[in-house]
C-alpha cells in the first residue's frame, strides 16, 4: 500500500503513515478526528493533560492527572474547614510544583535545569511579585473579587483600565521574557519547547500574583469556615487563573518558536498569538472586576469561575490546534530533508500554511497552494550567496572574454544545450551546476577568439602559361 500524500510504502494493515503520520482509513487530510499528541482523542477536545503536557502523554498521564485531583482535593478540604493558609500555599504551589516534575520526567531542559527553571519560572516568578505590589498599592482602597474585601459603589473607568487594561497587557509581557529568551536558543527552538516555556512561565506568575494578592489569607490563621466563599476562591485562584495565564503565554511562545526549522522570532505569527493571549487576560481581568460589584461575595466567585473556565476552553482548543499543526509539520519536514536535501539544507516553505515543501515540488502537499504564487527570490542576494559558498558565478565576477562584452558572456553561459528548447533560469541552479559552468567560463576565456573582422580569402583562377595552353582552351571552345 502507498500513501496517497507522500508515496511511502506501507504495510496493508497500516492506519497511519509512519512518514507524514495521514490517516489511511480517513479522509480527513488534516486528521481533526485524530490528534496528533494522543490519537484517540480529537483535535477539538478539551483534554487538559494532553494539551498543556503532551510529551509525557504517551508514558504516565494518569501520574500527573492523579496529580492535579489530589491537589485540588487538600486544597478544597483546607478551604472548606477554614484552614485557608494551607489552601492558599497548595492552590498556589500546587500547579508549578506539578509541572517542574514533567518537566524533569521529559528531561524538557535538555540536561540544563538550573538556566531553564531560572528563566521560565524563577525571573518571571520575581518580575511577578514586583509588578503585582505595585499596581496593588497604585489601585489604592479599589480591591477585586480575589480580594474579599468587597467594593463600595459602582465600577470606575480608572478602576476598570487598571484592573482589565493595563494590568493584563504588563503582566502578558512580564510572562513573555523567560520563554522569549529561552526559545531563541538552538536546542530549545522547538514548537513544543516553546509552547512548555510558556505554560509554566504563566503558571510562575499566577503563583506569586496569589501569593501577594492573598497575603493576609496566608498569614492570618484560621478563618471562619465559609466553604461558598473559600472552595471557589480557591479553585479559581489555584488552578482556573494558572491555566488561562499559561496556555495564554504559551500560544504566543509555541507561535515565536514558529513551525519551520529554528525559531520564528518576531514574526507576524507571534504578534498575533500575542494578542490572542492578552485578549483572552484581558476578558478575565474584566470580568472579575465586574463581577465584584454584585453585592454577594460567594455568587460574584462563582460567576467568574464559570467565566474563568469558557475562557479557558476557548485557550485549550486553540493550543491544541497550534501543537497539532506543529507535529504535523514536523512529519512533513523530515520527508522533504529525507527526499533529497539533506540534514544541512535549506528548506523551502509554503507562503500560505509555511509547511514544508518537497524537492522540485509545484504544489504543497498540505493545502495544494501552488509553489509559483510565493514571492520571488531577489536574484542578486542568491547569487551572491551561492559565491559565499565558493561554487557561485555572480554576474561581473569573471573578465570578459578578447573584444567580447560581459553581458554576451553571461547569455552564452546560460544558453540551453544543443536539441533543447528551453533555458534554465540562473536562479535555478545549483552550486555544482554553477561550478561546472565557471570552469567552462574560464576555459572559454583562455582561448583566442577568431578575429572575425579579417575578409574571407579569394581563390583566383591562374591565367594560362603559355599560347599552346592558350590555342588548347580555344580548340576546346570551337
Amino acid at each position: 500500500m502507498e500513501c496517497p500524500r507522500c508515496r511511502a510504502e506501507l504495510p496493508e494493515v497500516a492506519h497511519f503513515c509512519h512518514v507524514c503520520g495521514l490517516d489511511q482509513r480517513s479522509t480527513d487530510q488534516a486528521r481533526r478526528k485524530a490528534f496528533a499528541v494522543k490519537p484517540d482523542e480529537p483535535v477539538a477536545s478539551f483534554a487538559l493533560i494532553s494539551t498543556i503536557m503532551p510529551r509525557g502523554v504517551g508514558q504516565r498521564p494518569q501520574t500527573y492527572r492523579i496529580a492535579l485531583v489530589i491537589a485540588l482535593v487538600v486544597a478544597l478540604v483546607a478551604a472548606i474547614f477554614g484552614a485557608l493558609p494551607i489552601a492558599v500555599l497548595v492552590a498556589a504551589f500546587a500547579m508549578p510544583v506539578i509541572y517542574i516534575v514533567y518537566l524533569y520526567d521529559v528531561n524538557m531542559w535538555d540536561d540544563a535545569p538550573v538556566p531553564v527553571t531560572a528563566m521560565a519560572f524563577g525571573l518571571t516568578g520575581v518580575l511577578a511579585i514586583a509588578f503585582t505590589i505595585i499596581w496593588t498599592g497604585l489601585r489604592g482602597p479599589q480591591v477585586i473579587t480575589g480580594d474579599l474585601s468587597g467594593v463600595g459603589g459602582g465600577p470606575t473607568v480608572g478602576g476598570l483600565l487598571l484592573a482589565a487594561l493595563l494590568v493584563p497587557v504588563i503582566g502578558e509581557a512580564i510572562r513573555q521574557v523567560g520563554p522569549v529568551i529561552l526559545a531563541s536558543r538552538p536546542k530549545f527552538d522547538d514548537l513544543m519547547d516553546g509552547l512548555t516555556f510558556g505554560v509554566i512561565s504563566g503558571v510562575s506568575y499566577a503563583t506569586f500574583d496569589t501569593l501577594v494578592r492573598h497575603w493576609s489569607l496566608l498569614t492570618g490563621g484560621l478563618q471562619s469556615a465559609d466553604p461558598g466563599v473559600w472552595v471557589p476562591l480557591m479553585f479559581l485562584e489555584g488552578f482556573v487563573k494558572p491555566l488561562i495565564m499559561g496556555t495564554a503565554t504559551g500560544i504566543a511562545c509555541a507561535e515565536f518558536s514558529g513551525l519551520g526549522r529554528g525559531y520564528d522570532g518576531f514574526t507576524p505569527r507571534y504578534f498575533r498569538g500575542l494578542a490572542e493571549a492578552v485578549v483572552a487576560n484581558i476578558a478575565y481581568a474584566a470580568g472579575a472586576y465586574l463581577f465584584s460589584f454584585l453585592g454577594n461575595l460567594a455568587l460574584s466567585i462563582s460567576l467568574n469561575v464559570v467565566w474563568g473556565v469558557l475562557i479557558l476552553g476557548i485557550l485549550i482548543l486553540r493550543v491544541r490546534t497550534v501543537l497539532h499543526a506543529g507535529l504535523m509539520e514536523a512529519a512533513l519536514e523530515r520527508t522533504a530533508r529525507e527526499a533529497g536535501i539533506g540534514e544541512l539544507g535549506e528548506l523551502e516553505f509554503c507562503a500560505r500554511c509555511e509547511m514544508p515543501l518537497f524537492e522540485h515540488a509545484a504544489f504543497c502537499n498540505a493545502c495544494g497552494t501552488a509553489v509559483r504564487v510565493q514571492p520571488k527570490a531577489h536574484r542578486a542576494k542568491a547569487m551572491a550567496g551561492a559565491a559565499a559558498t565558493g561554487g557561485g558565478v555572480v554576474a561581473g565576477d569573471a573578465p570578459a572574454g578578447d573584444g567580447q562584452p560581459e553581458d554576451t558572456l553571461i547569455q552564452e553561459r546560460n544558453q540551453p544545450p544543443a536539441g533543447t528548447d528551453q533555458a534554465v533560469a540562473p536562479e535555478q541552479l545549483d552550486a555544482e551546476q554553477l561550478d561546472a559552468e565557471q570552469m567552462d567560463a574560464e576555459q572559454f576565456e583562455a582561448e583566442p577568439l577568431p578575429d572575425t573582422d579579417q575578409p574571407e580569402p579569394v581563390i583566383e583562377t591562374p591565367p594560362p602559361s603559355s599560347e599552346t595552353d592558350r590555342g588548347q582552351g580555344e580548340e576546346g571552345r570551337s
